[in-house]
């Protein structure tokens, strides 16, 4: 039977609307990002790629039972974390994100190793979800090495701890309190039989923060932990679990280091650090007042300064002027305010602060400029 005309007018009418709706479809396949599935990962060492610049890696090292993580697109989560190992010894596993390089396996495009010198700053930021029937610590790890290695384990590995659930503590023993990136910290410092940890343990949990990894950095450098001329190799956010673990998830992260410092010089481009300091002090019983002076002298202009030094035990900063500090007691960093940012060659920046003491007054025994030794006055 022949269609009527009115049913040939529908049917051309319904080919017409489908034909329209797979040409938007294919329009919209075209220029629409392809949404990708969450991946699954139970393997001990298995990894996989994120954001197309950072590596997720499972990380299960100290225990046989069974992690499961789930890396999404912008981090990961712990799906499943069974058994548990002694809160005295080591954690259970790493898993966590990096940008860098881990044991040979390098993130793509990624710009570590770098000579601390020639960074001018390594902007990073977290975000952690966490939850309460575990033990564990939420961890960012940054780390530093006299070569620029890709292997194995570094020399120097700096730990921030942002939360802190259960009987566990960091390696070491605690070495005091210092105010890095503008929050306070207590510092633990010690060495875990393969290389040197500093840790920085928050006071309560940090669920997100974004902050220079350099600051950290300068910190080793000021306690002796790394120098200048040593490499940051990665850096890297999870978590160490003891017991239990899953749900706990990082949300979301990203890392960049920013090159501009010279050789000598980090956060400080086209600068020579050549320097000399000279610490003038007046100290009564309780009290002390001290100022500073950092004369430049190498060859060239050094724009945007940080002077890192260590106060004696018993002196703490009360109050100061002319520069920003970092930290209050023990390792301290005096950064430069807007109007004496600029050190020409010969030239002068100067600074001081008030404190409180105890015991015998002495003075800090060495200064460093952007991470190079000075001369003192």
């Amino acid at each position: 039977m022949r269609p009527s005309p009115h049913h040939a007018r529908r049917a051309r009418g319904l080919l017409g609307a489908l034909l329209t709706s797979l040409v938007s479809l294919a329009a919209l396949l075209t220029t629409a990002p392809v949404a990708q599935a969450d991946t699954t990962i139970c393997q001990p060492f298995g990894t996989t790629t994120i954001q197309g610049r950072y590596v997720v890696q499972n990380n299960r090292w100290g225990t046989s039972a069974t992690q499961c993580i789930t890396a999404t697109d912008s981090g990961f989560r712990i799906t499943q974390a069974d058994g548990s190992v002694p809160t005295n010894g080591a954690p259970k596993s790493y898993p966590s994100v990096y940008n860098g390089c881990h044991y040979t396996n390098c993130s793509p495009g990624t710009n570590l190793p770098a000579q601390l010198s020639t960074i001018s700053s390594a902007p990073s930021s977290i975000s952690y979800g966490f939850v309460n029937d575990a033990t564990y610590n939420a961890s960012y790890d940054i780390w530093l090495d006299p070569t620029p290695r890709t292997d194995g384990v570094n020399r120097t590995e700096i730990m921030i701890w942002f939360n802190k659930v259960g009987s566990i503590q960091p390696i070491g023993s605690p070495v005091g309190n210092a105010n890095v990136g503008g929050r306070d910290w207590q510092v633990w410092s010690g060495n875990n039989g393969g290389n040197d940890v500093l840790s920085f343990v928050a006071p309560s949990a940090i669920s997100s923060w974004s902050f220079d990894v350099m600051d950290f950095a300068r910190q080793a450098v000021s306690r002796g932990l790394a120098q200048n001329n040593w490499y940051l190799t990665s850096v890297q956010a999870g978590f160490e679990p003891w017991q239990n673990g899953a749900g706990l998830a990082v949300n979301s992260f990203s890392s960049t280091v920013n090159k501009g410092g010279s050789s000598g010089d980090p956060g400080t481009p086209g600068g020579s650090t050549a320097c000399k300091v000279a610490y003038a002090a007046s100290a009564w019983q309780g009290g002390f007042t001290a100022d500073v002076t950092i004369t430049n002298t190498g060859t060239s202009a050094v724009s945007g300064w940080k002077l890192a030094f260590t106060l004696p035990s018993g002196q703490q900063i009360t109050n100061a002027w002319n520069a920003n500090l970092s930290g209050s007691s023990g390792a301290v960093t005096a950064s430069n305010v807007s109007h004496n940012g600029q050190l020409t060659a010969g030239g002068q920046a100067t600074f001081g602060f008030q404190g409180t003491s105890s015991g015998t007054f002495t003075k800090p025994s060495g200064f460093s400029l952007n991470g190079t030794a000075c001369a003192t006055a």
